[in-house]
């Protein structure tokens, strides 16, 4: 399995920031199918081909994946879209 793994700051009061991730992991849901649920200040997440989370931190966001196979040739592109959502909410 292939791994995704971004560290990205943020300055958002953590409520806020909390709220950004879950519109974006509710887009990914109707988009892609995943589901979605808190634990604490972690949004884990896993689909067809993916599992990862969320940690929230009051100065970051770090997001994990595993990509399964048919998702492996296409990590390059996943994690550019990752990237620039991110630059969008944060």
């Amino acid at each position: 399995m292939s791994g995704i793994d971004i560290r990205h700051p943020h300055a958002l009061p953590m409520a806020k920031a909390r709220k950004s991730v879950e519109q974006v992991a509710a887009k990914l849901a109707d988009r892609f199918g995943v589901t979605y649920a808190w634990s604490g200040d972690t949004l884990g997440f896993n689909g067809a081909g993916v599992d990862g989370k969320i940690d929230v931190s009051p100065d970051q966001l770090h997001v994990t994946a595993k990509l399964g196979f048919l998702l492996t040739a296409l990590k390059g592109p996943i994690e550019a879209e990752i990237r620039r959502v991110l630059d969008e909410k944060f």
